[in-house]
C-alpha cells in the first residue's frame, strides 16, 4: 500500500538542506515553545531511526527542538527517508521517553557562579532560594547543539526564567552551570557564552575519547545536587 505522507502529515514543514538533508519541522512558525509531547515524539523517531542508519543510508540524525535534521549519503534517498517520516510520525506512541536520570553536583555562587546574587536580586528572590529552585527541579534534556555536549535542559522553574547577557562574556569555564532564557545548562568547555553563571560542577559533560562522547543524550533527565561552597 502507498501512502500519501502530505496527508498524513499535512501540518510538518520539510526543507532540503544542501544536497543531502532534510530538516523536518513539527511545531508551527508562530509557536515560540515546543510542547513536550511533540518534543517526546521527536525523541521516539530519532531512537526509532538510530538503528536503520545503514539499511536507509543515514549519516547524520540530529534532533533539535521541535525539529529534526536527517542527513543521507546520496540526495537521491532524500525523497524516500521523508516519505518514511513522513508516513511514521503519526504512528508514534503517545508515551514518554524513559531516558536516564543523571545527577550533576553543583557549587553555587562565589566564584563559582559569579551572576548568582544578580540573578537572584533581577528574580526579586533571595540567592538561597534561586539555588533551591534550580536545584529541585527535575530537567529533560531537549538536544544538543551549540558546542559538542552542549545540551539544552529544559524544565527551569518560571520564576528564573530571565533574558540571556546584554553582552557574552568572550569566555566562559568549563563545567559552568547557566541559565539563558526559560532553559539551564552545562558548559562542557570554555567558550564564550552570553548566559548567566550561577554555578560549577567537575563533571565532564563531553569526552571525545569515549565511545559515548558526550554525557547527556536527548531525551535523558537531569538533577543537580547542591555541593558544599553554595551561600
Amino acid at each position: 500500500m502507498r501512502y500519501d505522507a502530505d496527508n498524513i502529515a499535512p501540518d510538518i514543514r520539510v526543507t532540503q538542506i544542501g544536497e543531502d538533508a532534510l530538516l523536518f519541522l513539527f511545531t508551527p512558525a508562530t509557536v515560540q515553545r515546543v510542547a513536550p509531547s511533540t518534543q517526546q515524539r521527536l525523541w521516539q523517531l530519532t531512537y526509532w531511526l538510530e538503528p536503520q542508519r545503514a539499511s536507509l543510508g543515514l549519516i547524520e540524525i540530529v534532533p533539535g527542538m521541535g525539529n529534526l535534521l536527517i542527513r543521507a549519503s546520496h540526495k537521491t534517498l532524500l525523497s524516500t527517508i521523508r516519505d518514511l517520516v513522513l508516513t511514521h510520525w503519526p504512528q508514534l506512541p503517545d508515551q514518554d521517553v524513559q531516558g536516564r536520570c543523571i545527577e550533576i553536583p553543583v557549587t553555587y555562587g562565589g566564584a563559582h557562579g559569579p551572576d548568582l546574587d544578580a540573578v537572584a536580586a533581577q528574580c526579586s528572590i533571595s540567592s538561597e532560594r534561586l539555588i533551591a529552585l534550580h536545584s529541585t527541579a527535575l530537567y529533560r534534556v531537549y538536544c544538543l547543539g551549540f558546542q559538542p555536549g552542549f545540551a539544552y535542559l529544559g524544565g527551569l522553574d518560571p520564576a528564573l526564567e530571565i533574558p540571556r547577557l546584554d553582552t557574552p562574556r568572550l569566555s566562559v569555564p568549563a563545567g559552568s552551570v547557566a541559565i539563558g532564557g526559560s532553559q539551564t545548562a552545562v558548559y562542557p568547555s570554555n567558550s564564550p557564552g552570553g548566559w548567566h553563571i550561577i554555578g560549577h560542577t567537575e563533571t565532564s559533560l563531553f569526552d571525545p575519547t569515549s565511545v559515548q562522547a558526550s554525557l547527556l543524550r536527548p531525551g535523558d533527565r537531569v538533577r543537580f545536587v547542591v555541593m558544599e561552597g553554595a551561600p
